[in-house]
């Protein structure tokens, strides 16, 4: 694993990618740092972060969509397969060198609120409980970027599709106010992700027996239990879409909360796709 890291760190600031990546941190972050905490005298970092968040809409696609479509493209990825060490370690690897190229502007921003100290009275635990938040936003993107690059290997399809699935969870809250939370809504809703997840099956697999007898076998137990507790359903639909809403979790940080349940959402996150990465890997190993 540590050859891997070592190997994809280095391929980031051998070309332009990671560069770029910090550059737009520090960009963004230093407008709003400016705008809000400098020239205001506002003294937490909460509302900047808060208003940034839309930056990993484009520096995150553009940092995970060549991570593992690049080596499917140019056929490297054998040479991953071959080599002595674990698709979970070679995985592992090129995130934890993604992770670090996120980490680097960011321990440089946890030096925003010494600079802020010069000015005046601050909460060092509010200003660094944002930022432990912000941090880990972007490592659960950067997880989700980094299995939707194993599923393509071209690059612009990779970017394009991380920034749906993004901005799908970013307008995840107001997805919900306009979701009815009615028993039949979610029946309904539920069935059609089980179809959509019977069509994802079949993708992976490429089996389409095993994709269509799943996709019946849980058609059959949601009309079940449909038929025998109705009233189960009622609401059900908003409580799964708040799974969904990584927003939410983000602002607990915000609100200068230092929230265990929202870490070990964000970690949960991380470790699904992670998961997730190495079982698109494996079946691209043994197909």
């Amino acid at each position: 694993m540590k050859a891997v890291y070592k190997r994809e760190l280095a391929s980031y600031f051998k070309s332009m990618i990671g560069y770029v990546f910090m550059f737009f941190i520090f960009l963004i972050v230093g407008i709003y740092f400016n705008a809000y905490n400098l020239s205001y005298a506002y003294p937490s970092m909460n509302i900047t972060f808060n208003s940034i968040t839309f930056v990993f809409l484009i520096i995150i696609p553009v940092l995970t969509m060549r991570v593992l479509s690049e080596e499917r493209r140019q056929r490297t990825d054998q040479m991953l397969f071959t080599a002595p060490v674990s698709i979970e370690k070679i995985v592992c690897g090129k995130f934890f060198a993604l992770l670090t190229v996120y980490l680097i502007p960011m321990l440089v921003i946890c030096l925003y609120p010494l600079i802020m100290r010069q000015f005046g009275k601050i909460s060092y635990a509010q200003n660094y409980t944002a930022i432990l938040g912000f941090f880990l936003l972007g490592a659960a993107n950067i997880a989700i970027g980094l299995f939707i690059s194993s599923l393509t290997e071209n690059q612009i399809v990779a970017a394009v599709l991380t920034f749906v699935v993004m901005f799908i969870c970013y307008i995840m809250s107001g997805i919900e106010s306009l979701v009815s939370s009615s028993k039949v809504t979610a029946f309904i809703t539920f069935a059609v992700m089980i179809l959509l997840f019977s069509i994802f099956l079949w993708f992976m697999l490429k089996n389409a027996t095993t994709a269509v007898f799943s996709g019946i076998v849980l058609e059959a137990v949601l009309i079940i239990l449909y038929a025998a507790k109705s009233s189960m359903f009622e609401g059900m639909l908003t409580k799964i879409l708040e799974v969904f809403n990584i927003d939410s979790h983000f602002r607990s940080f915000i609100n200068g909360t230092f929230d265990l349940t929202a870490i070990l959402y964000f970690v949960s996150v991380m470790f699904i796709f992670v998961f997730l990465t190495v079982q698109s890997l494996k079946k691209r190993r043994w197909s």
